[in-house]
């Protein structure tokens, strides 16, 4: 089975807009885990505009399955995440005030940046992932910086499905089966929803993870949190 793993951003985003603690994000998260989610990802933002820096230190001790803390490696990170020591550490090279992730990295031109990086992570025992878009060149890439995973950017497959190209899964599976054989660990996110999740993970041979955020929240307005949680565990089961 692929392990769902629920962004919880939108939650201290909807708690942040009226100050306080409601929603409580360290309830909400016991709760997704309770209702079946195998992992929970944050991705705090230099500007804590969601996620605040406190709340990654707060959920090492409340989440019970996995943690994975998502960002751009800049010094401030780096420091949270060697603190916190999180279960997985995704490096996603997104720019100070970007309103979402919009692109992979280059693994070509950032190598002996992500080199560096990614060693510090691992002697301290954390899994790495890295960001990349579905091109050969940067899988490939991406195994020479020493990452356990790759998680593929899925935007481009999700706004073809939409359309109804589901052509627009080549590029998906093509990266899937380079990164089989040279050893690197799958993961995926960004637009996934419940309407495209279950045909991403039929195509994807060896599929570990799926990180959704945005979508899984919205549609929980409508189904509530528990069914949609149970609705993404059925689709990916």
């Amino acid at each position: 089975m692929t392990k769902l793993s629920v962004n919880v951003n939108k939650i201290a985003t909807l708690r942040n807009a009226r100050g306080g603690n409601v929603p409580d994000l360290l309830k909400t998260v016991k709760d997704i885990e309770k209702f079946g989610a195998q992992g929970i990802t944050i991705h705090p933002r230099p500007d804590e505009r969601h996620i605040r820096y406190q709340d990654a230190r707060d959920l090492k001790g409340a989440v019970k399955t996995e943690l994975n803390i998502e960002g751009n490696p800049v010094d401030k990170f780096i420091k949270l995440v060697l603190e916190v020591k999180p279960d997985q550490v995704t490096l996603v090279p997104d720019a100070v005030d970007a309103i979402t992730s919009n692109a992979g990295w280059d693994t070509l031109k950032h190598k002996s940046f992500l080199q560096d990086v990614i060693a510090g992570f691992k002697s301290h025992g954390i899994r790495t992932s890295i960001f990349v878009d579905p091109v050969a060149k940067m899988i490939e890439g991406a195994k020479e910086t020493g990452t356990d995973r790759i998680e593929l950017y899925t935007e481009a497959f999700a706004k073809g499905f939409e359309k109804g190209d589901t052509t627009a899964i080549k590029p998906y599976v093509d990266a899937a089966l380079i990164a089989n054989d040279l050893n690197l660990g799958i993961n995926a996110g960004h637009d996934l929803s419940l309407d495209n999740v279950k045909f991403f993970k039929n195509s994807i041979p060896q599929l570990l993870e799926v990180s959704i955020g945005h979508a899984l929240i919205a549609e929980a307005l409508y189904m509530g949190l528990e069914k949609t949680i149970q609705g993404y565990l059925d689709k990916l089961s």
